[in-house]
């Protein structure tokens, strides 16, 4: 199983999704103890299921991360648009701290754009 250090890295919805379902497969077979572990496990993959990454794909995100790039975002204003795409300007608001000195209109409209070409809508 692979450790990850506090800290050392965030990671986007889909990326922990991932992982949690190799853990999955991984624990299938396991003593009592690892019981706890394997509902946790359960219910966190049920619920990243249900959420904008199960249409997601490493390839999405890093050209949406890419086509990020002019915008000067923050990495964890970047991290919440991929785990939460936003689909309207307050959504963006909400995001981006300071977004009305930071982002022009035309800054906004094309960062929506951005997200419903390349970040899939939730079906």
């Amino acid at each position: 199983m692979e450790t990850i250090k506090a800290n050392a890295a965030f990671l986007c919805n889909y990326e922990v999704m991932q992982i949690l379902q190799k853990l999955k497969d991984n624990t299938q077979r396991k003593h009592k103890r690892e019981a706890s572990l394997a509902t946790v496990t359960y219910e966190t993959v049920h619920y990243l299921q249900n959420t904008e990454c199960k249409n997601q794909s490493e390839e999405c995100i890093q050209q949406f991360l890419e086509a990020m790039k002019s915008f000067k975002l923050t990495k964890s204003e970047k991290l919440m648009m991929v785990n939460t795409p936003p689909r309207t300007e307050l959504e963006i608001q909400l995001i981006v701290q300071e977004s009305e000195e930071r982002l022009s209109e035309d800054d906004v409209a094309k960062i929506i754009s951005i997200v419903n070409k390349i970040l899939p809508v939730n079906t």
